[in-house]
């Protein structure tokens, strides 16, 4: 079956307000041979939720692929989770470019989205331009991520202007989390207005999708009812279009401080853990190698 008959087949592709070919699942269907940006859109019409995973190698690329993840982010928490860094702050777009590749040379379905680190766009939509090139054209990802609302408003219409897609991230935004007063819920009160007027402000320059980090789920939902565009949560609860999350986190690696809103689906860190106390038990004691495990002359 060819990729153009495959994807018609898929629910995602019926006109909007038809009923789909086949019940709505958790994520976007299995039978799209490519997640494109129209999925994202086609997903929020018609009430698909959106799956999203940080991914920063090869490996973890394959594997949330083959899983049917429908989105993958090559995160600047790759800061915190890849690189050593106390916070995103210090990773540079040359750090970002190899892990970017590797994931996006690793995926079959998924939608690969590299992430603008922080001083690579706040100079100006020009300087927002050259970086989101040189992520495309040196990884082959398939659009770009920056912070901000209004104030990246004139950045990501530019980027976008240029023909490459732009997911927006509003609420909390990790780059700003000294101005923000650290890692502070955003859109309470008074502070819900600006979280909408944000959401608009990307919205209308352009961008496909919006992410909405650690915000009230009350807000959250005014915000993806008010908007054309698909909302992807971390932290904002269950009325949004689609759910992002780094996978150190979930997958039970990370130490230290993990968000309140991280669901831990493994203990990764513990299996391996025990398996490397094994291999060193196994290697102190001569019961690793092995005959079987040698080459004969």
């Amino acid at each position: 079956m060819s990729e153009q008959s495959a994807e018609a087949q898929s629910p995602l592709e019926s006109t909007p307000g038809s009923a789909p070919s086949s019940p709505p699942s958790s994520a976007l269907s299995p039978v799209i041979k490519r997640v494109r940006t129209r999925h994202f859109q086609n997903a929020k019409d018609q009430g698909i939720t959106i799956t999203g995973l940080t991914s920063y190698d090869q490996l973890t690329a394959q594997i949330f692929d083959e899983a049917g993840i429908d989105f993958l982010l090559v995160g600047d928490s790759a800061g915190n989770n890849v690189l050593g860094f106390d916070t995103t702050l210090p990773v540079t777009v040359d750090e970002l470019i190899p892990l970017a590749r590797a994931v996006a040379g690793a995926v079959k379905r998924a939608f690969v989205i590299a992430d603008m680190p922080f001083g690579s766009y706040e100079n100006g939509p020009e300087d927002a331009l050259h970086t989101a090139v040189r992520f495309m054209k040196e990884t082959g990802a398939h659009a770009v991520k920056l912070e901000g609302g209004e104030r990246s408003r004139k950045q990501i219409k530019r980027i976008v202007d240029a023909g490459i897609p732009v997911m927006a991230h509003i609420g909390f935004t990790p780059q700003s989390e000294h101005g923000l007063g650290g890692h502070i819920i955003q859109g309470r009160g008074a502070g819900a207005e600006q979280l909408l007027a944000d959401a608009h402000a990307v919205e209308d320059a352009g961008a496909f999708a919006v992410v909405l980090e650690m915000v009230p789920a009350a807000a959250a939902a005014r915000v993806t009812a008010e908007l054309r565009i698909p909302t992807i949560g971390v932290g904002a609860g269950p009325e949004v279009d689609g759910q992002l999350l780094v996978w150190t986190d979930w997958a039970g690696l990370t130490t230290g401080r993990i968000p309140s809103f991280v669901k831990r689906y493994a203990d990764l860190r513990g299996v391996l853990s025990e398996a490397a106390q094994r291999y060193r038990d196994d290697v102190t004691a001569g019961r690793y190698p092995t005959q079987e495990h040698s080459y004969e002359e």
